[in-house]
């Protein structure tokens, strides 16, 4: 039994209740900027737990495909982040998807805070980097009132100098935040405003920074004394650190799919496009970490393409061709590997797909339709998947230029393993040959 009347129980007592308290309400400590820029520390009460998160956002116009690139970015900077940093643990927020521009249609249900793994194998991702679905940050992180408030939010800007004068250099600097770029307002002692559609989160503090450089230069702001959360706005900004590399592949590698997904395509390709890995060379192991180099993929009988209309058809004009001039390119293709099977992706109207297969009669053209059950569970971007799944099988696959949407299928392809001749190729403006979209190839 304790002693209460001792000086040495009291003073016990006392100190941890300050420590709980402490812990419970904070888990840190509070200190000023110019506190951290002279390096000073928290004493005692440094950060009790060592875990650190990040999380982060995307300028609202940009799609998904992009969206995932920026992904692969933010996890090779947190992967080297806990590679050289050892006192603390740091883990990747998942943005909830939502709100894309591209995602018009209007008999899925709603398209707003979808988890990453409606599309994503979560445990696959996390054999690269440590991430969290934003539901369980929720779970893990201390909120008052069901709000949760993180720390510090950076809303991360381009310099127009920069673009203005063409000479570009590192930059990692605060500036006053206009309110004609900031999509947050202070509301007492926080900041409330767009948190990937959430009303219950906000930021203690909100800070605008001039930035250009690649993804490790943001580790001069996350100050893990003083910061359990940090939350980059616009994180497309910073470019990746070392694009094309192997740990650039490792991370995209890592985004399998969700395993739905695949057998979903899977059953399209074998019922319709008379294509199953065994018989074309596709076979994958179940663990992207297992997968070898290879270059002798098949592919299925039939070639793939992804034709983009749309918003190009003003925004790539000049290199967007008409639908007879690619039934045009497409047929010559056909013949050259003596396919009859033409499996398209596209955003066309039914009017524009009517047009395209009457432009190549002797050849069966398909398009996947999704149920019911499909459009409800996956959206608009497991659709999409699906579609880029069925192009990554194919035997030739033709692209759209400078569409992310193409580059994610020529990844996909170069995962698993087919000639790049066959895979780095696009759809030209005209019949006469055009330079390719670039010809990133794996590294292992």
């Amino acid at each position: 039994m304790f002693n209460l009347s001792s000086p040495k129980t009291l003073y016990f007592i006392l100190i941890s209740i300050i420590f709980t308290v402490q812990s419970e309400e904070y888990g840190f400590c509070q200190k000023s900027d110019q506190d951290m820029k002279t390096g000073e520390n928290c004493g005692d009460f440094e950060y009790l737990s060592n875990k650190r998160y990040i999380l982060y956002d995307v300028n609202p116009p940009e799609g998904f495909n992009l969206r995932r690139d920026v992904y692969v970015r933010v996890a090779v900077f947190v992967k080297n982040l806990n590679k050289k940093d050892k006192k603390y643990k740091w883990h990747l927020v998942l943005p909830p998807w939502g709100d894309l521009y591209h995602w018009q249609s209007k008999d899925v249900g709603p398209q707003v805070s979808l988890p990453w793994g409606t599309f994503f194998d979560i445990a696959s991702l996390q054999k690269y980097a440590p991430v969290i679905e934003m539901y369980k940050f929720f779970e893990e992180y201390s909120s008052k009132n069901k709000r949760t408030q993180l720390d510090v939010t950076y809303i991360l800007q381009n310099d127009e100098e920069m673009f203005k004068t063409g000479i570009f250099e590192d930059k990692n600097e605060e500036t006053d935040c206009s309110s004609k770029l900031i999509r947050y307002r202070k509301s007492k002692e926080e900041y409330n405003g767009y948190f990937w559609n959430y009303s219950n989160i906000t930021s203690k503090q909100m800070k605008c920074i001039l930035f250009h450089g690649t993804m490790s230069n943001l580790e001069a702001n996350l100050y893990p004394s003083f910061y359990r959360s940090v939350m980059f706005d616009h994180m497309e900004i910073p470019l990746h650190d070392s694009y094309g590399s192997k740990d650039y592949w490792k991370a995209r590698r890592s985004m399998r799919y969700n395993s739905e997904l695949y057998d979903i395509a899977s059953e399209f390709r074998a019922k319709y496009l008379n294509s199953i890995d065994k018989d074309d060379n596709t076979e994958r192991p179940s663990d992207w970490i297992k997968e070898k180099k290879k270059r002798n993929a098949i592919g299925g009988p039939y070639l793939s393409v992804h034709l983009r209309r749309r918003d190009f058809l003003i925004g790539r004009a000049e290199s967007t061709p008409t639908i007879k001039g690619a039934a045009s390119q497409l047929e010559k293709k056909m013949k050259e590997y003596g396919l009859k099977l033409l499996f398209v992706a596209t955003d066309a109207d039914k009017q524009e797909l009517a047009e395209l297969k009457s432009y190549l009669p002797q050849y069966t053209v398909l398009n996947y339709v999704p149920s019911d059950y499909v459009k409800n569970k996956f959206k608009d971007g497991g659709i999409a998947i699906i579609d880029q799944i069925i192009c990554s099988y194919a035997r030739y696959f033709i692209g759209t230029h400078e569409s992310t949407f193409t580059f994610r299928i020529q990844e996909d392809r170069e995962i698993i393993g087919f000639p790049p001749e066959r895979t780095f190729n696009r759809l030209c403006k005209v019949k006469e040959k055009c330079s390719s979209s670039g010809h990133w190839e794996i590294v292992w």
